[in-house]
């Protein structure tokens, strides 16, 4: 009786140890789990997620699993939550990884848009006005600006850059969205021929020159340079002064090169050959006639090595509606070149299509880029830049009207794939100076005061835009 009276406490102490022991490390457990899951008071919980006190175990099984199954009420076993939940590396990278963007439409390479498209010409600064500059831009709702890129000034020495306005315009062009044209001219004095006269602008000795600039400003700013006019004005010796004289083929062989670099680097970007100046004067030493040098330049190759043919027309004192040989007389004029000596540079419409007929003879498919265009006026300046008498006997009227009729019939004619008028801001930024020859293009005018036809391309925007997009 006695020894089994002592085995029946010895089972019961046994028990009630073996219990207190379970209860004892189920407490140490509960207080674990949810000391990590942080649902105790906040000083248990300050100390319990200082990171050297959570085991690696603890928090594969309760820091990751809530972040991993459904809110819904599931108790899984152990070996499910061992089993499913990543190790805490695996988790840190899924949280890294990027989320797929929803599939959009790619956009469009100016190489591919062939609709008709206005821009403007716009002098940069570097004074903190370039912002301005865009956003008149915007208001004016212009798809592009021509920007023109000075070698001389970029890279003054072989090597040696000087990036400051090309960052602050094409910062200020991209986040305005606006498309940038950039015209590529002047090349530096290390690069020019030797015995070459440097006061007149001309080609580099060795084009290899001229294609390593362009890689180096495209490679630095992608995507943000939409189209290139390679030069400018070569059939003129200010322009193109160089030991072998003007001679066509070698600008060719100069756009050849740069259309090969161009392409290698963005095939979108639209290449465009260097405008010619409309002379009305041809000795083949100063000056060749743009018609005779568009003809020389189709023979040495230009049509298989240029997506567009640039092609220039400041308008002189003319409509643009009038061909060379049908402008009616104006006894009021001033100016009497287009009325006492016709020829066909005084016409902005048998500039155009002159040119365009040439491509279309020679079997060409490219249009025209005008780089530049536009009507000048002194009305409302004091004086006039030499040499442009005829911007007298034009009044703001005209120019706004005729910059219009202008636009209009180059989609009429169906001609002329990228047009920039001529200028934005020459003016603000010449400070309205009365001599310089840009001033009387502009326009902004004095005192920030708006020519007529600022808001007539603003309007006229509008309503193409609205019928083209």
């Amino acid at each position: 009786m006695n020894t089994r009276n002592r085995a029946r406490r010895q089972v019961f102490n046994f028990v009630i140890v073996w219990s207190a022991i379970t209860l004892f490390i189920g407490a140490c457990t509960f207080t674990a789990i949810y000391t990590g899951w942080g649902l105790l008071d906040a000083d248990s919980a300050s100390i319990a997620l200082e990171p050297t006190r959570i085991p690696l175990e603890l928090t594969r099984a309760t820091l990751v699993f809530p972040t991993r199954f459904p809110t819904r009420e599931v108790v899984p076993t152990q070996s499910t939550v061992l089993e499913a939940q990543p190790t805490v590396q695996e988790a840190t990278v899924a949280s890294e990884l990027p989320t797929v963007p929803p599939t959009l439409e790619p956009t469009p390479r100016p190489i591919d848009d062939t609709r008709f498209q206005l821009g403007i010409q716009v002098q940069t600064s570097v004074d903190g006005l370039q912002e301005i500059w865009m956003n008149e831009l915007k208001k004016l709702n212009m798809p592009w600006m021509k920007l023109q890129v000075r070698w001389e000034v970029v890279e003054p020495q072989k090597g040696q850059f000087d990036w400051t306005a090309l960052d602050i315009a094409l910062t200020e062009a991209t986040k305005a969205n606006i498309k940038v044209m950039a015209s590529v001219v002047t090349a530096p004095n290390w690069s020019r021929e030797q015995g070459v006269n440097l006061e007149s602008h001309g080609p580099p000795a060795n084009y290899q020159d001229y294609t390593n600039f362009l890689r180096a400003v495209l490679e630095k700013y992608p995507n943000q340079i939409h189209a290139v006019e390679v030069w400018n004005e070569q059939n003129i010796d200010r322009e193109w002064t160089s030991l072998r004289g003007l001679v066509p083929s070698d600008y060719v062989n100069l756009l050849r090169q740069s259309y090969d670099t161009i392409k290698s680097i963005d095939p979108g970007i639209i290449v465009i050959s260097g405008a010619l100046s409309p002379t009305g004067f041809d000795n083949r030493i100063n000056a060749w006639d743009d018609f005779a040098y568009m003809d020389a330049m189709i023979a040495a190759g230009l049509l298989s090595t240029t997506d567009c043919v640039g092609a220039h027309h400041n308008g002189y004192n003319v409509s643009p509606d009038y061909t060379w040989d049908a402008v009616p007389n104006d006894p009021t004029a001033t100016f009497r070149g287009p009325f006492d000596n016709p020829h066909h540079s005084w016409s902005f419409r048998s500039t155009l299509q002159g040119y365009a007929i040439r491509i279309q003879q020679a079997g060409g498919t490219q249009k025209l880029c005008v780089t530049e265009f536009g009507w000048p006026v002194t009305e409302d300046m004091n004086g006039y830049p030499a040499g442009f008498e005829f911007a007298n006997d034009n009044t703001l009227e005209e120019q706004k009207e005729w910059t219009i009729k202008a636009v209009n019939n180059m989609i009429e004619w169906d001609i002329v794939w990228l047009a920039y008028l001529w200028n934005l801001n020459y003016g603000a930024q010449a400070g309205w100076d009365s001599s310089n020859d840009n001033v009387p293009y502009s326009i902004i005018g004095n005192n920030w005061n708006f020519r007529p036809i600022y808001g007539a391309i603003s309007e006229w925007q509008a309503q193409y835009r609205g019928l083209t997009q």
